[in-house]
C-alpha cells in the first residue's frame, strides 16, 4: 500500500476522460466483471467516487455505509454532468492531509484513511480499465495511482483470509510484463480481455 500522500487528481481525470468518451450504444456492452454491463460500471464508479470522498471527508452515512454491488450499480438522469464533478470533489477531498490520517468507512466497512486512499485508487485504476476495454477506448493510467493499486492488491494476495485475491482468483501474469497487466492480473483480470 502507499506509505506517502498521493493525489488522485489525475487519476480522476483518466476515469473522466473515459466517461466522457462512452456513448448511448455503449451502455450496455460487457466489461470484463462478470454480470456488470458499462452503464452498472459507470454507477459503481460514480457511487463509490461519492462514499469516497465523504470517507475522506469522515462525514460517514449512508454512502459510507453502503456496501459495494457492482452488478446491481446503474447511471441515472444527469449521470454525465455529475461524473466531472464527483470526480473532482473525490480528487479535493484526498488532497487533505487529515484524510490520510485516523479511522474512517467505506461500504461499511472501518478502515485507517491511508487504507481507504490505497483502496479508492485500486477502485480507480482497476475499474477506469474495465471501463476503457469495455467500450474501445486507450487506457493509461496515473503512474502514482497504479503504484498504489499494485502494492495494494499484492498485500490483499498476501493475505490468507482474502483466499489469494481481493476480487478473484489471481492470473498468472509474467514477472517482466508492464505493472498495470501485473495489477490486473493480481485484481482476477485477464490483462488480455476483449470485449
Amino acid at each position: 500500500m502507499t506509505d506517502s500522500i498521493i493525489d488522485l487528481g489525475p487519476q480522476t481525470r483518466v476515469v473522466a476522460r473515459l466517461v466522457e468518451g462512452v456513448t448511448d450504444e455503449r451502455l450496455r456492452e460487457v466489461t470484463p466483471c462478470p454480470g456488470t454491463a458499462v452503464r452498472n460500471m459507470l454507477g459503481h464508479l460514480l457511487g463509490l467516487s461519492v462514499a469516497f470522498r465523504d470517507a475522506a471527508r469522515k462525514d460517514l452515512g449512508v454512502m459510507t455505509d453502503t456496501a459495494p454491488d457492482t452488478g446491481a450499480s446503474d447511471i441515472g438522469p444527469g449521470w454525465r454532468e455529475d461524473f466531472p464533478k464527483i470526480l473532482d470533489g473525490l480528487a479535493e477531498a484526498w488532497r487533505d492531509p487529515a484524510a490520510w490520517t485516523g479511522m474512517t468507512r467505506a461500504g461499511g466497512i472501518d478502515l485507517p484513511g491511508a487504507v481507504a486512499a490505497a483502496v479508492v485508487a485500486d477502485e480507480l485504476v482497476i475499474h477506469g480499465w474495465d471501463l476503457a476495454v469495455a467500450t474501445g477506448q486507450p487506457y493509461e493510467p496515473d503512474a502514482a495511482a497504479l503504484q498504489s493499486s499494485y502494492g495494494f492488491l499484492l498485500a490483499a494476495t498476501q493475505d490468507p483470509s482474502r483466499g489469494g485475491g481481493i476480487f478473484g482468483p489471481v492470473v498468472p501474469v509474467a514477472a517482466e510484463a508492464p505493472l498495470l497487466e501485473r495489477a490486473l492480473g493480481l485484481s482476477g483480470r485477464d490483462p488480455g480481455w476483449k470485449a
